[in-house]
Parts: C-alpha cells; structure tokens; sequence
C-alpha cells in the first residue's frame, strides 16, 4: 500500500478501510507523507465525504498518532467541555471553577486565539506567571490535588492532527465537516475524560455559518464519541453576536471574574447551561437539581475561589481574581456612539476583527498579542438605543483609525429585530 493509493481511493470516491486510514495517519505523523499528498487527501474527503465510519476511524487513528496524557488515580468522574470558537467566548474561565468546586474534576486542554477568535490560553496568561506548558504528569497530578488544570497540548499528542491541521489552514480546506470532526475528537480521544460536551457554534462570529451545518457536525462528533464508548453531548449555540460584553484579554478575564461573582448576561447564560448539563450527567442528576447547585456554587464564592486556586496552582498571580487593577485596560479610551436610533444589532465577527486590529488577536501563530487592548459593550445586541447614546467602550494604543472603523462598523440599527435563540439544540447520543 503507498499513500498515493490511498488518496487515489478517496478521489475515486470509494470508502476507505481501517487498514488504508490508518496506514495514511501513520505516514502523516512520521512524516513520510508530503504536506502536497496530505493536501491532495484533505480536497479528496472535501470534494467527496466520507462516511460516519470513516470518520471515527479516522478519528481513532488520529488519537493514537501520539502519547496519551496520563489518566491521574483519582475517584470520580473527569469532564471535558470544547468549544469550535466565537468571540467574548470565556465559558471555560467560568465552567471548570464552578464544576471543580463542585466535586467533578476538569481535565482541558485549550488552543490559543487566531484571526477574529478568541483563545483560553491567551485569556489565562492574563494572570501574571500562569503556565499553560505543563507536562503530562503535572497536568494529571493538579486534577487530582486541585481538582483541575487548564493546558495547552503537549507536542507529542495527535501528531497527526497538527500536521494535517497546518495544511488544511493553508489549502481552503478547514470547512470539511469530517475533517474538522476528526480534529476535535481526535484531541478529546486521546485525553482520559469519562464525560465531554461540545459547544458548536454557528452564526456571524463562527466557522460554521448556519445552524444545520452546526448541527450535522455536532451529530457527527456525538456519534464518534459514542462509537468510541465516551459519554459525548453537543449543544449547537449561536455566535451572531458576541456571547458577553467585553473582547479582549484582559477584559474578558474581568467579566468572567465578574459573572463568577454573580453577574448575568449571555455569556453567564451559556456558560451556566453547559455547567448544568456537564454536572447533569457527571452525578446522574435532574437538570433542575444540578441547576440549583450550580448557581449554589456561584452564590457562595465557592466557584470564585476555585478560579483563584487554580491560577495560582498552575502559577499565577491569584489576587487578581480580587483586583480587577491587577489586569490593566490599555491606557487610551474611545467611546463609541449609536449613530441612529433604533434597536441594536450587534456583529460578532467585526467586534472581533477590530480586537485583532487592536493587537488583541493573532493572524499568524506566532504572533505575539496585547493583554490589555479590547472593546467593552455598554448595550447589548437587541437593546433599544437612541441617536448619540454610548454603546461601547474601546481600549487602545495611539491611533487605532482602522481598528474604531472596523468596531464602529459592527453596530447597525433596526426597526425590528428578534435575536436567534442562544441554544438552538441539544444532542446526545441515542441509547
């Protein structure tokens, strides 16, 4: 078998066996598979398909393309939670303190931001000296001693996803819906989690432009997690809007902070529903009853305290969790104004691209970013504002023409409009 063969099948459209997925995986992560032949497979499955158990089999081969992290010996059960990507998207900052303090360990393994995106790491760096580099034995001892650790991947797991994943960015191949679900459930295969959700976002400010796509690719990725004996949900949510009030590092680590300390918006909405439905399944409880002890875990300061010993677990400095100074906005502010009147209409992907223009976002990887610039909402998507009312506050550095442009272009104004619902469905897998 050679790996033109195996791209010559799946141009051919004809369903790969277990034999030929893995024999390509293997050439992917040892290298002897040219990034032009990984090319020419990922347009074929583009082009083409491939079935639901090429999927999962191509998954399967992905996550044993590299070592696995080590499972902690500890009792209970360990939850993982991804999402595809958004902007204001801070659920994990909010979700793992809340659950971990309430007794279900968090084992997350988080990307960093790119284009108009947001990253985890990016937002935990916020706290001076946070290490997101842990080993796998560091990373399995503090979910056992703290009951959770937020990491980016070591370089030796799922080799072959990072390979492929570097040349789908470069090659108009990322929008595969097999390809993107091998990639996510590749990564959460490969952890040691007993209970994963996935939040898949569609909209404005995602990948995945409308809620069928989003929907057939949650199925998709249910499915594999179930194919592979995991205990896998998917809640399909929307993005036309940004989720909570503030984009930006820093600003965003202050809202989560702030929504840990009882404050309600979407992002505290969403964020509180994926806790419930994670808790839910972790402790076989009533959706109700794990909804009651989560706003619990919140209403005592248990959950903010949990954030706290985390970061200063994994080393950082802890007491800005309690002083908002500790995590500083860029010295110059501009106010922005409504320009009409009407009810608002806010874009995510804009507010985004105007954080990134800002040096709030990366548009190539190894980009550095700037903690401290970002845009603060003072109205929301659906509000009813008048002519020359503040909207939204932006945080910069000298000029930023381009950057105010982009950000003020995000708002329009109605006569009419009714927001998308937040959860558009929620999907497990069948019995």
């Amino acid at each position: 078998m050679t790996v033109y063969e195996v791209i010559d099948a799946k141009k051919q459209k004809r369903e790969l066996d277990q034999e030929q997925i893995r024999f390509f995986v293997r050439a992917v992560a040892d290298g002897s598979a040219s990034d032009a032949q990984i090319a020419a497979f990922c347009m074929a499955v583009l082009l083409n398909g491939m079935t639901d158990e090429e999927s999962y089999l191509l998954t399967d081969a992905m996550a044993a393309s590299g070592e696995r992290p080590i499972r902690p010996p500890v009792s209970g059960v360990i939850a993982d939670k991804h999402s595809t990507g958004g902007v204001s998207d801070s659920t994990t900052l909010i979700l793992v303190p809340v659950l971990c303090s309430l007794g279900v360990r968090c084992a997350k393994y988080s990307g960093r931001g790119l284009g108009h995106t947001g990253g985890t790491l990016d937002k935990l760096e916020s706290f001076a000296g946070f290490r997101t580099a842990l080993t796998a034995e560091e990373f399995a001892a503090q979910i056992g001693r703290v009951g959770g650790a937020v990491a980016g991947q070591t370089e030796h797991t799922v080799p072959a996803d990072k390979r492929m994943y570097a040349v789908r960015d470069v090659t108009a191949t990322i929008d595969s819906i097999p390809l993107i679900a091998s990639s996510v459930m590749s990564k959460k295969l490969a952890s040691f989690a007993d209970v994963i959700l996935l939040d898949v976002k569609y909209g404005d400010g995602a990948f995945m432009r409308t809620a069928k796509e989003a929907e057939r690719l949650a199925r998709l990725m249910v499915k594999i997690g179930a194919r592979a004996g995991r205990k896998v949900s998917a809640a399909v949510t929307n993005m036309d809007a940004p989720l909570g009030d503030a984009i930006g590092c820093n600003a965003e680590v202050r809202e989560a902070v702030a929504i840990l300390g009882g404050k309600r918006n979407a992002l505290a909405e969403l964020s509180l529903f994926l806790a419930e439905k994670l808790l839910a399944q972790a402790f076989s409880l009533p959706d109700k009853e794990a909804r009651a002890r989560v706003e619990e875990t919140i209403a005592s300061g248990a959950a903010l305290k949990k954030l706290a010993e985390i970061v200063a677990a994994q080393g950082g400095d802890a007491h800005a969790v309690y002083d908002a100074s500790l995590l500083p906005l860029a010295p110059r502010e501009a106010v922005l104004c409504a320009e009409e009147g009407g009810v608002l209409r806010v874009a995510a992907r804009k507010l985004g691209e105007a954080c990134l223009l800002l040096g709030g976002g990366r548009q190539h990887a190894e980009d550095a970013i700037d903690h401290t610039v970002g845009i603060v909402l003072t109205r929301r998507d659906g509000d009813p504002v008048r002519a020359g009312e503040e909207i939204a506050r932006v945080y910069c550095r000298g000029e930023a023409a381009e950057a105010l442009g982009r950000a003020r272009s995000a708002f329009s104004y109605l006569r009419e409009y009714r927001p998308e619902k937040l959860v558009y469905d929620y999907i497990e897998a069948e019995e």
